[in-house]
């Protein structure tokens, strides 16, 4: 059987905070009904689900699991345009989000940036670069 990769689910220390940084980023995650403090979910293009769970309920769901120090995802979203990756982590920057690194123009051919969600968690932000 070959397993099928759906959901991509992210550990975060501050719900709320989370869902508000995502929503910068365009994304409407839904509370869950039954967990509303400790999980949400937002459904993304092609049939894949992003899910926020709160390291309290990691902690009580797995067991020997404890936090990381530093988050260890990084997740990648691609705008349209370069002029749209240094806009957006203007924008997020502004908003007191936390820069990795400043928009460049990397040798693999992308305008690229990265910052981190609340819990630390790394999110790159990237464009194809016009062809020359």
């Amino acid at each position: 059987m070959q397993p099928t990769l759906n959901v991509l689910d992210i550990t975060v220390t501050d719900l709320g905070a989370a869902i508000d940084f995502y929503r910068l980023l365009g994304l409407e995650f839904v509370r869950d009904q039954y967990m509303p403090d400790d999980h949400a979910g937002c459904d993304l293009p092609n049939g894949l689900h992003l899910m926020l769970d709160t390291d309290d309920l990691r902690s009580k769901t797995t067991a020997e699991w404890t936090a990381p120090a530093n988050g260890r995802t990084f997740l990648a979203f691609q705008l349209e345009s370069p002029a749209d990756v240094d806009a957006t982590y203007a924008e997020l920057t502004t908003a007191g989000v936390t820069g990795l690194q400043e928009p460049f123009d990397a040798p693999w051919g992308m305008r690229y940036a990265t910052v981190t969600d609340p819990a630390g968690n790394g999110v790159d932000l990237y464009a194809n670069l016009p062809s020359s």
